[in-house]
């Protein structure tokens, strides 16, 4: 076994996930280096995995079987036509076409919550540590804080996100570029879309809604609250750049910090888009649980060099409409320990080269299949006003000509 300590940078999905990998090879000693000072319970909002994908990770020990979700089936696209056309009177919109969905929805913290507790004891969590440079060779690297403070470790993991200091390290030449639109995301107790025309039953609980508009669309589904038997709303609204948001590098608005201007902007603008009651489920949404995300690319030619490793957002950003986020981030971490396992021995080097080979090439397949699903759905989406079901399902088969998975590779692929 390869013992030894290791510094994982980023206590997140990816973090946990990588932590939890690198104890089960043999690291005696695991540190969590995360700068948020308290638990990551808001962080984050609804993700989706794959029925295939969520039953591999169970099989492979890296959740568990009764990790709390919500089970969706269907796929629901609409648009807006004629007042009362095809929506049944209750303004849900026209249907396009209702689309397989296997997926289940999970609460991001409920997430990794689960991956913490599946933490081996080796691991230690140090909340509010923040990591401002990292280093190192083929004989070793280090952690660096903000008082110029080194720490050495054996191995420094990098699943610090989009902003990552690792990668600055591992690939300084690579960052994430904006894909030209943005996303409002939104979430909120499913409790209060009885005050709707409707209510709730105008939205069955296992559908994924998918608003569309010209230039644009709405994604909404309903995901686990954090307290057991809750559920809560949960969109994402793909929309053009706002006048003044200033991209002057990789950023976004957190939840609470957007102006009421801002936000009465946003709900406007749903308003004129879309079907009176997805406009409505969005305007319900508070101020305090509401954010804004630019949409970003990011593929890094490598990842690694030396002693340093990336892995989750740090290593590769893939635009949502993937539904493979948080599947991406664990199956990182599952082909780290799989390597090391398959090698065997007491060196990092061959399983740094193995995971390097594997997961560069499928994080780049995964970003160009965003890229696809981006343009398809966004910046050069068809007339949805003359779709119907068969073109529906013809334009969605277009999208999938690559080896590359909607919502995430089959567990253990390479190549």
């Amino acid at each position: 076994m390869r013992g030894g300590s290791v510094a994982v940078v980023g206590g997140s999905i990816a973090g946990s996930a990588f932590a939890g990998a690198a104890a089960r090879l043999g690291a005696e000693r695991v540190v969590v280096l995360e700068r948020s000072p308290a638990r990551l319970e808001d962080r984050g909002l609804g993700i989706c995995t794959h029925d295939d994908r969520f039953a591999e990770l169970v099989d492979a020990g890296h959740l568990a079987p009764d990790t709390r979700r919500h089970r969706l089936t269907v796929r629901r696209w609409v648009t807006r036509g004629p007042a009362g056309e095809g929506d049944g009177g209750n303004g849900r919109g026209r249907l396009l076409w209702a689309q397989p969905f296997p997926f289940h929805s999970h609460h991001w913290a409920v997430l990794w919550q689960a991956l913490r507790e599946r933490a081996p004891a080796a691991v230690e969590y140090r909340m509010g540590s923040t990591v401002t440079a990292v280093g190192g060779d083929r004989d070793g690297a280090w952690t660096e804080r903000a008082d110029g403070t080194r720490t050495p470790y054996d191995l420094v993991i990098g699943a610090d996100g989009y902003r990552s200091v690792v990668r600055a390290a591992v690939c300084p030449q690579a960052g994430p570029e904006y894909a030209g639109y943005v996303c409002w995301r939104g979430s909120y107790d499913s409790a209060l879309l009885d005050g709707l025309p409707g209510g709730a039953a105008a939205w069955p609980e296992d559908e994924c809604a998918t608003v569309c508009y010209p230039g644009g669309q709405v994604v909404l589904y309903r995901i686990p609250g954090l307290a057991p038997g809750s559920t809560l709303v949960n969109w994402v609204f793909y929309a053009p750049t706002p006048d003044w948001l200033r991209l002057d590098g990789p950023t976004a608005v957190a939840a609470g910090a957007l102006t009421g201007e801002q936000l009465s902007g946003m709900r406007e603008f749903a308003e004129r888009q879309l079907p009176p009651y997805w406009a409505g489920v969005i305007a319900l949404t508070p101020p305090e649980r509401t954010l804004l995300q630019p949409v970003y690319d990011l593929a890094v030619p490598h990842r690694t060099a030396g002693r340093l490793l990336i892995g989750g957002d740090a290593a590769t950003i893939v635009r949502p409409h993937n539904t493979s986020g948080a599947v991406k981030a664990l199956q990182d971490a599952h082909a780290f320990e799989q390597a090391g396992l398959r090698l065997g021995g007491d060196s990092w080097e061959p399983l740094l080269a193995a995971y390097d080979r594997e997961r560069t090439a499928a994080g780049l397949e995964l970003v160009d299949l965003g890229r696809t699903l981006g343009r398809a759905q966004v910046t050069a989406a068809p007339d949805w006003s003359a779709m119907d079901g068969p073109a529906m399902d013809a334009w969605w088969r277009r999208q999938l000509t690559t080896g590359a998975g909607f919502g995430g590779h089959t567990l253990g692929r390479t190549g």
